[in-house]
C-alpha cells in the first residue's frame, strides 16, 4: 500500500512531529503512456492523471496539508472559494478531520459532479450571485475576521502538498521529464510543481494553458466576467498569477490560450484514443500542446519527453461528457436490430 502523502514526503513538508495528520491517502497517482498523443505532437508524452486522487482532483495534495495544519493551529472550520475541486476537496477533509466545512462557490458555474461531492460530505455549501473573484474576496474577510481557516491555493500549505506531484513525476521518470504542459487558473498548481522542481534541482520546461475566455496572464489584464468550458480554469484573476509568470520565465516555458472547441476535442481525444477520462479544464494541457506545438521560445531544443498534468476526473463533470457524445442508441428486442445498433450499417 503506498504511504499518505505526508507520511512519504514528510522531510520536504512543513508537518512537525506530534501534529495531527489527516489524511484519505492521497498522492501516488499514476503516469500513464499516451502513444496517440505522442505521435500526433511528435514527443513521448504522459499523463500526469490526477483524477485518481481521492476525491478526484490534484486539491487532495494541497488539502491534506493545509487540513492538518488547520486542525493542529485550532481553527474551528475551514472555508474556500471554489470553481468546484477545491470545494469537494476541503468538504472531504473537512469531514476527515472533525471540522466545519463552508464552501461559497459561483451559482449555477459548477459541474454537478462537484457540487454533489460538496454536499455529500457535509459541507455548507454557497452559491454566490458573482464569479470566483467575487467569492475569493469574500472568504479572505471571513477569514481574517473569525476563527476559520482558508484553504484556497493563497494558503501556502496547499502550494506545499501540492509540489509533491513534482517528486512523484522525477521519481517516476529517474530524472525530470524535458517539459510539464498544465492548465492555468488560479495558478496555484503551476506555482507548485515549479516549487517541487526547484526544490530537488531541477527545471523543464513549463508549458501552461489557460482558455481563451478566461486567459488574463496571456492577455495581461484581469478578465471580469470569465467564461468557458472548463470551469475549473473559469478565473479572471489568478491568486498565484505573479509567481506562475515568474515560473514560466524562469523555465523558459510560457503560457497561451486555447478555444473551448480545442479544449473539448483534445478531451474526447484523450477518451476515445487513449482510454483517459479527464475533467475538461484538465484537457487544457494536451489541448495546448496541440495547438501551439512543442517548439520552446528562445534557444531551448525540443522537449523529447512531456509530463502533461490531468488535474481532474471526467466523472466530475458528466453534463459536459453526455453533451459532448453521440449519444445512446435506443433499440427494441428484435435481434437483427440490435445487430444494426452494435455494428451500424453492413449493407456496403
Amino acid at each position: 500500500m503506498a504511504q499518505p502523502l505526508i507520511e512519504r514526503y514528510r522531510e520536504y513538508l512543513p508537518i512537525e512531529p506530534g501534529e495531527p495528520i489527516v489524511s484519505i491517502n492521497e498522492g501516488s497517482t499514476p503516469l500513464i503512456e499516451a502513444p496517440r498523443v505522442s505521435d500526433r505532437v511528435g514527443a513521448r508524452v504522459l499523463l500526469k492523471f490526477e483524477g485518481l486522487n481521492p476525491t478526484g482532483s490534484f486539491k487532495d495534495r494541497g488539502m491534506t496539508v493545509a487540513v492538518s495544519k488547520a486542525l493542529s493551529e485550532g481553527a474551528e472550520a475551514v472555508i474556500c472559494a471554489s470553481t468546484g475541486n477545491t470545494a469537494a476537496s476541503a468538504a472531504a477533509y473537512a469531514a476527515r478531520a472533525g471540522l466545519t466545512g463552508a464552501v461559497i462557490v459561483p451559482q449555477g458555474k459548477i459541474a454537478v459532479g462537484k457540487l454533489a461531492q460538496s454536499l455529500i460530505y457535509g459541507a455548507r455549501v454557497i452559491a454566490l450571485d458573482g464569479n470566483f473573484d467575487d467569492a475569493l474576496v469574500l472568504v479572505r474577510h471571513l477569514a481574517d475576521n473569525f476563527p476559520i481557516q482558508l484553504v484556497n491555493s493563497v494558503n501556502p500549505y496547499r502550494i506545499e502538498g501540492q509540489k509533491t506531484a513534482a517528486f512523484e513525476v522525477i521519481e517516476e521518470l529517474g530524472g525530470p521529464p524535458d517539459a510539464l504542459a498544465i492548465p492555468v487558473g488560479n495558478a496555484g498548481n503551476v506555482t507548485a510543481y515549479w516549487k517541487g522542481f526547484t526544490e530537488w534541482d531541477t527545471a523543464p520546461l513549463l508549458y501552461g494553458f489557460q482558455a481563451s475566455g478566461a486567459a488574463p496572464l496571456v492577455t495581461g489584464e484581469p478578465v471580469d466576467r470569465p467564461e468557458t468550458v472548463a470551469s475549473a480554469i473559469r478565473i479572471g484573476r489568478p491568486a498565484r498569477g505573479d509567481e506562475a509568470l515568474a515560473a514560466f520565465e524562469e523555465s523558459g516555458g510560457r503560457v497561451r490560450a486555447i478555444t473551448d472547441e480545442q479544449i473539448i476535442e483534445a478531451y474526447r481525444f484523450l477518451a476515445s484514443e487513449e482510454g483517459v477520462f479527464c475533467e475538461p479544464s484538465s484537457a487544457a494541457s494536451v489541448a495546448g500542446l496541440f495547438v501551439h506545438g512543442i517548439e520552446p521560445d528562445g534557444d531551448r531544443a525540443a522537449p523529447g519527453t512531456i509530463v502533461c498534468v490531468l488535474t481532474g476526473n471526467g466523472l466530475k463533470d458528466p453534463d459536459t461528457a453526455l453533451a459532448s457524445t453521440p449519444g445512446v442508441i435506443e433499440c427494441s428486442t428484435d435481434p437483427t436490430e440490435v445487430e444494426e445498433a452494435v455494428f451500424g450499417d453492413r449493407s456496403d
